[in-house]
């Protein structure tokens, strides 16, 4: 039986709140589950202590056993020092495209012409307040 901690939604609808279980990962999303280790509640702040609550000692437990957990709960675990933080590469998440890079050419091009012909102007007007 392959384990999985993941989060099953609940709560109405716009409004949601999630367990925290231990569930087989053949059953839905919000079947039925082997073990509830927690909440979360991502209507909350940031900052708010009940915004995740877990019982750690059952998360260990857990993963000792072999469990795997989802990206947003191996997050979580991070956070609560569970865990190792994972190294995450995305090389192109910061990388502009094709039209934002032809843009800012364009911008830079009409921002240097400005210069070009303001830097005459800002020359005469040093001449003239120095006499």
């Amino acid at each position: 039986m392959a384990i999985k901690i993941r989060l099953a939604r609940g709560g109405s609808k716009k409004r949601p709140f999630y367990r925290i279980v231990a569930a087989d990962s053949r059953m839905p999303r919000d079947g039925r589950f082997v073990e509830k280790l927690g909440t979360y509640n991502p209507l909350l702040p940031k900052d708010s202590e009940d915004r995740v609550k877990m019982n750690l000692e059952r998360v260990q437990y857990w993963l000792g056993e072999g469990a795997q957990v989802t990206d947003r709960i191996s997050r979580m675990l991070e956070a609560a020092g569970v865990v190792p933080k994972k190294e995450r590469n995305n090389p192109k998440k910061g990388t502009p495209g094709e039209k934002a890079v032809n843009r800012a050419e364009e911008k830079a091009a009409k921002a240097a012409d400005a210069n070009k012909a303001d830097a005459p102007a800002a020359a005469e007007e040093e001449t003239a307040a120095a006499e």
